[in-house]
């Protein structure tokens, strides 16, 4: 049976059989030694998304005491989620980040990534911490990558479209809607405005 830790755009976590193309965790440990879920699915505010792979590490998913293991379909469902790029596995991404925040004068420049990897991820994700409110938004003022819903299902806006998203991929090319609820956090948004590339999962270049 799959985990309970296949995330949706709205930060819910379901047990399916689709992993995704990315993991991920929220800070540290919120499963039980039988691999269920703790009430508050969070551990900390170091929401990130990870690699699949990253130098040949493995490892047996939740165990005992150690973080709980994420999966995303791909990073645009994980910035829907209040997720950002990991610094240690995805760091160029990570840099990329954090310079888009800084040119959408979000975040100062601060110390270099490699002076400090630790200081930079926290500016990052005390910055994301803060805006994470849903309002209620036109979909064609997002940019492409960013994420909005409508009774209840989630959307992908892509090249002027809106995507329907699911575990297994997105849906044909649709209109957008005239109106729907943000779920990409606006301090993501400002940063994918500002040039941040969000990686897309192969579904969109069908359909």
């Amino acid at each position: 049976m799959p985990l309970q830790n296949r995330a949706d755009p709205f930060g819910h976590l379901h047990a399916v059989p689709e992993r995704g193309l990315f993991m991920g965790n929220r800070g540290g440990c919120f499963h039980r030694d039988d691999q269920s879920l703790k009430s508050r699915q969070w551990a900390s505010q170091r929401w990130i998304i990870c690699q699949l792979s990253f130098k040949g590490r493995r490892r047996p998913l939740m165990r005992p005491g150690h973080y709980t293991e994420l999966f995303f379909l791909d990073e645009a469902t994980a910035l829907a989620g209040g997720h950002r790029p990991c610094f240690e596995c995805r760091r160029t991404e990570a840099e990329a980040f954090r310079q888009a925040l800084i040119r959408a004068g979000r975040l100062k420049p601060g110390a270099s990534i490699s002076q400090a990897d630790a200081l930079a991820a926290g500016d990052i994700q005390r910055v994301l911490a803060g805006h994470r409110a849903r309002e209620h938004i036109v979909p064609a003022h997002l940019p492409d990558g960013a994420m909005y819903a409508v009774e209840g299902k989630a959307f992908l806006v892509h090249a002027g479209h809106a995507r329907a998203w699911s575990f297994s991929g997105y849906g044909p090319a649709l209109p957008l809607h005239e109106a729907g609820t943000r779920l990409t956090p606006e301090i993501s948004c400002a940063a994918i405005n500002s040039g941040y590339e969000v990686a897309l999962h192969t579904s969109i270049g069908s359909a």
